[in-house]
C-alpha cells in the first residue's frame, strides 16, 4: 500500500510542477521534471520510507545518516542546486556553489512551490516555499551568490505578490 500511495505522490508532485512549468515556458523540463523518481534505486526507498507528510528520503536520512536515494537523485536533476557544487578555480579544494543557469533556478522554485502544495496541502500559502527556504537559515546552502539571491527574490516575490505577478516577472523578465 505504501508504494501505491509513495507511487501517487510523486506523480501529484510531478505533474503539479509540469503544470506550473508550462505556465512559464519550460515545456521541455516540465515534461522531464524528477523522472528518476520512478527509477527502482529512488522508488524503492520512497516506498520504504514514505510518511505522506515530507520527503521520504529525511526518513532514511534519520536511519542510516545519508540517504542514498537523494544522492542518486540530486547527480540526475539539474534543478537542484547541489547537482551544481564543484570545487572552486582556486585550487584549494573547497567545495562552492557553480552559478545555475536561470531555467534550472526557476524549475527549483517551481519545484519548491509543488512541494509545498503536495505536503501541505489544503494549508499551503504562498509564504511557504519562502519559510521552509529560510528555516536552515540561508548561510548554510553552498551555493551561488547569484544563483541564491534569484532564488531568494522569487520566493520572496511570490510571498508577497502571489503566483500570478511571480510567474509573469519569471516569463517576462528572468527567462528573457
Amino acid at each position: 500500500m505504501k508504494a501505491v500511495r509513495h507511487f501517487c505522490t510523486i506523480t501529484k508532485h510531478k505533474i503539479l510542477v509540469m503544470k506550473e512549468c508550462f505556465r512559464v515556458g519550460l515545456y521541455r523540463q516540465g515534461l522531464l521534471h524528477d523522472l528518476s523518481k520512478y527509477s527502482w534505486t529512488e522508488f524503492r526507498v520512497g516506498c520504504k520510507y514514505y510518511q505522506g507528510t515530507r520527503s521520504p528520503n529525511n526518513a532514511e536520512r534519520e536511519e542510516k545518516g545519508y540517504s542514498s536515494a537523494w544522492l542518486h537523485h540530486k547527480g540526475r536533476n539539474k534543478h537542484h542546486y547541489e547537482y551544481w557544487i564543484d570545487y572552486g578555480l582556486d585550487g584549494d579544494k573547497t567545495l562552492v556553489g557553480m552559478r545555475m543557469p536561470k531555467n534550472y533556478v526557476v524549475e527549483m522554485v517551481l519545484d519548491r512551490i509543488a512541494a509545498s502544495k503536495v505536503y501541505k496541502g489544503a494549508a499551503y500559502k504562498d509564504s511557504d516555499p519562502l519559510d521552509y527556504f529560510l528555516q536552515g537559515g540561508t548561510d548554510g546552502y553552498i551555493m551561488h551568490p547569484e544563483t541564491k539571491a534569484l532564488l531568494q527574490q522569487l520566493l520572496q516575490m511570490l510571498a508577497e505578490q502571489g503566483e500570478e505577478k511571480t510567474y509573469a516577472y519569471i516569463r517576462n523578465k528572468v527567462l528573457h
